[in-house]
């Protein structure tokens, strides 16, 4: 168990992520509802040009249908165009490595994983990818895959404001998500880790000797730039293959406290402006509430054993700091690692599970709300039907396709799991890579339950190089990503234009109604989940028994 110190630590740091988090939710509320704001002087003319080039008509509103094609094309030019970076990488500049390009199927995969804001890695980048590779196609994917994400979040939220006509435009969403939010935030952000020690540089490898006479290659970058975004946007990847684990990705506690605070802001921001975009500030309690409750209870799980009791530990930020760590990215789908998670015990591995499985503890920025929401639209079906009455919520009736529609997207999770963890087995990939054991299907679950949570932390890294892998994963990617997103903006279409009761129904900004939403999404992800999560320890216990018997 953590003591008081640790314990402290953490209150201070999650006090600090919802202080600034509840300064910001009101810009970002401004933001997308285009209030007038000193800004303009300066970013409307440059907003203007790009809706110019573009073709984009800034007054157009969109319903659910326009709005997600437009979300979902954009974002496969985007990944048709780093795929040609990535593939044609040794034939462009900025390599000063001289790396080649990257295999069709590496290619496939790494774009869908940055495209959705996944950043699962099957390479190693610092030996992989030239500085073009790193800042035009990983950074640019990680801010357009992060703006995406915000983007589908404040539609969403559009659909069940009272009054709303529509879901707004997306390529005005888009655009003023990347030049009002995440640049600025991430400017301020890059700043302060080079401070911290991070490098920043485009000057190409340098090879010293050391004091004993060996000679070493020193491994530096543009990497300040990718972690800011790869933190602020959630995305996890890194510019090294050992992630935040790397002493230039991140030096020194400092930088360590500051990418976890990174992690943590904009997915609370997120569940503060949820209040504030829906002019009904107290709706956010719920929210707030029951996913910090659920984070909570991952921590509570992570910290019931000693966090030095894992298996060889990594010390460089103690067992307190890499357990916290691995909690906190997986509890808001970023993914990237201060230790190798081999290291983990056991309940810390759970832990992350939970936050993998459950997506909103508080999830990723944008997604985490959307699926936070659509929990709560599961427990008021539930409550209506235990007290007997209309389920109701923010004065609309839920109807039987709203419910469906939830439970549908719900279930898109175990499925796209399960079946490629079975095919995994039955196609002998997992034995081709060395995971056939019974710990090897716990890394295989978390390999494909880290794709469909667009998370990206995982066990097997370049060892999951293999064509099978690539193109599994990415199509689990695929449709963990665009799959629920799409079937709750039609819940959110759906809500445009509904009756709205002026009696108050059941109180959804209650303490009550938020334990009630915690206790209810914990039974849906255990009773689904649990039996594939024991398995691998169960597998372990009789295979050690059994070894123990030959």
């Amino acid at each position: 168990m953590i003591d008081f110190i640790q314990a402290s630590v953490i209150v201070l740091i999650l006090g600090l992520v919802l202080a600034l988090s509840r300064v910001l939710a009101p810009y970002i509320t401004r933001v997308f509802a285009r209030v007038p704001s000193r800004l303009d002087r300066v970013l409307n003319p440059f907003e203007k040009l790009i809706y110019r080039l573009g073709g984009v008509n800034p007054t157009h509103s969109m319903g659910w249908k326009e709005y997600f094609v437009s979300l979902a094309l954009l974002n496969v030019f985007q990944m048709a165009l780093a795929f040609l970076v990535f593939f044609f990488q040794d034939r462009l500049p900025l390599n000063p490595q001289g790396f080649r390009g990257l295999t069709w199927d590496l290619a496939f995969m790494q774009v869908i994983s940055f495209g959705t804001n996944t950043n699962l890695q099957h390479y190693n980048g610092e030996a992989t990818l030239s500085y073009l590779s790193q800042m035009t196609a990983v950074q640019f994917l990680q801010f357009t895959s992060a703006a995406s994400g915000i983007c589908a979040a404040v539609a969403f939220v559009r659909g069940f404001r009272t009054g709303s006509k529509d879901l707004g435009n997306f390529y005005v969403d888009f655009v003023r998500s990347l030049t009002r939010i995440l640049f600025p935030i991430c400017l301020v952000a890059s700043l302060m880790l080079v401070w911290f020690g991070v490098p920043q540089t485009l000057s190409g490898y340098t090879t010293m000797k050391t004091v004993e006479g060996a000679t070493q290659t020193i491994l530096v970058g543009p990497v300040a730039s990718l972690v800011s975004i790869m933190q602020v946007g959630t995305n996890g990847g890194g510019y090294y293959g050992a992630n935040s684990a790397y002493p230039f990705q991140n030096p020194n506690p400092a930088s360590d406290v500051l990418e976890i605070i990174l992690m943590l802001l904009m997915p609370t921001v997120m569940c503060f402006a949820y209040g504030e975009m829906l002019g009904k500030k107290k709706e956010s309690r719920p929210i707030l509430w029951a996913s910090y409750a659920l984070f909570v209870i991952d921590l509570v799980i992570a910290f019931i054993p000693d966090p030095m009791l894992g298996r060889g530990m990594e010390v460089r930020f103690g067992g307190f700091f890499s357990a916290f760590w691995t909690v906190v990215t997986t509890a808001v789908t970023t993914g990237s690692v201060n230790a190798s998670l081999s290291a983990m015990h056991p309940l810390v591995i759970l832990s992350a599970f939970m936050g993998m499985l459950i997506q909103a503890t508080p999830g990723g920025k944008g997604v985490g709300l959307m699926y936070m929401a659509m929990y709560v639209v599961i427990t008021v079906f539930i409550v209506g039907l235990m007290s007997g009455r209309t389920p109701e919520y923010l004065g609309m009736k839920i109807s039987a396709r709203d419910v469906a529609l939830v439970m549908i997207a719900f279930l898109v999770h175990p499925v796209i799991i399960l079946i490629p963890t079975v095919l995994a087995y039955s196609t002998g990939a997992a034995h081709t890579i060395g995971v056939g054991n019974s710990i090897g299907f716990t890394q295989i679950l978390y390999e494909f339950t880290s794709a469909a949570a667009n998370n990206g932390s995982d066990f097997l890294g370049a060892s999951a190089n293999t064509p099978f892998f690539n193109i599994s994963t990415a199509l689990v990617m695929l449709a963990g990503r665009f799959a629920p997103m799409g079937l709750l903006l039609v819940l959110a279409g759906s809500m445009i234009g509904r009756k709205r009761s002026a009696e108050v129904g059941l109180k959804t900004d209650s303490i009550v109604f938020s334990i009630v939403l915690v206790g209810s999404t914990l039974i849906l992800v255990v009773l689904t989940f649990f039996p594939f999560l024991a398995l691998g320890p169960i597998l372990s216990f009789f295979q050690g028994h059994v070894n123990g018997f030959g």
